[in-house]
């Protein structure tokens, strides 16, 4: 299987709205783009041959007023196709209400895992607001996906994202897998200091890239990494992804499938890992 690990469904017809894509604009630092409906997203996947997508909704309504997609927008989305989309959950940690809107959720909307992003919510991992969300997270054997690394968003720094930054909710919370998303470009080396060291960490491929997308799986596997460390040391921890819709799943897999690796390691980036992230496979 197949499952493309990080993706922002903002562009998704089923939950698209003229005068949110207006918001996703200013916020998001998105534009030119239309609504896409799921014989479009279908074609698409079915081209790059993924079988699923792991669907990230983020709440900013203290730092923005809004949502880029709602808890409840992607359940339905899920609801709809269940067998190509898996959802996640997000919430503002600066909510009163936050702990309640995550569990409800993970209780009534299915979510299979949080998602947060430091820079663009205004928080630091280590922040005393995060630590009932982390309680629930173990409670419920729920994952946390960390946008890291490089942020295209307005007014979203680039400190709180530093994978560094976020090690220390890694190391107090071994219970819970932790993804941090975009292999924390720049901060590549650094990333994978962590998966070495804490057997909970992940990170995925949706990583800025600059040249083709071959060049940069290329430089990513072989070249910010010696060429045999990820099969080596931390196979079961990198993630398949695009981030789309700024980039295009089809072409980083093909980027992936042209670095000449093992079929296990393959098959473990590609949709292995992601199952076991979410507590379903071995």
């Amino acid at each position: 299987m197949v499952i493309d690990s990080y993706v922002h469904p903002l562009c998704y017809k089923a939950i698209y709205d003229e005068d949110e894509f207006s918001f996703y604009e200013r916020n998001f630092g998105m534009g030119l783009m239309g609504p896409m409906d799921y014989d479009e997203i279908f074609v698409e996947m079915n081209y790059g041959n993924v079988d699923k997508k792991f669907l990230m909704p983020l709440d900013v309504t203290t730092t923005c007023g809004g949502w880029f997609a709602t808890n409840e927008q992607v359940a339905k989305i899920v609801a709809d196709h269940p067998d190509r989309f898996v959802n996640f959950a997000s919430v503002d940690p600066h909510r009163d209400d936050a702990v309640e809107v995550l569990e409800r959720a993970f209780t009534e909307l299915g979510a299979k895992g949080a998602h947060f992003h430091p820079a663009k919510q205004g928080f630091h991992a280590t922040d005393a607001c995060m630590d009932p969300l982390y309680d629930l997270c173990e409670q419920l054997g729920k994952p946390i996906y960390f946008d890291a690394g490089l942020s295209w968003e307005p007014n979203a720094p680039m400190e709180p994202n530093h994978p560094l930054s976020i090690e220390p909710a890694i190391m107090r919370h071994p219970n819970i897998k932790f993804c941090l998303a975009h292999f924390a470009w720049p901060w590549v080396r650094e990333m994978v200091a962590l998966m070495i060291k804490y057997p909970n960490a992940y990170t995925d491929t949706s990583v800025l890239y600059l040249d083709s997308p071959e060049e940069s799986m290329e430089r990513l596997f072989k070249v910010d990494m010696g060429p045999l460390w990820f099969q080596r040391s931390f196979m079961n921890q990198v993630m398949f992804a695009s981030n789309t819709p700024r980039f295009r799943a089809f072409k980083i897999k093909r980027g992936i499938e042209a670095l000449g690796l093992p079929a296990d390691a393959l098959e473990a980036v590609l949709g292995g890992n992601a199952l076991r992230f979410i507590g379903e496979g071995e």
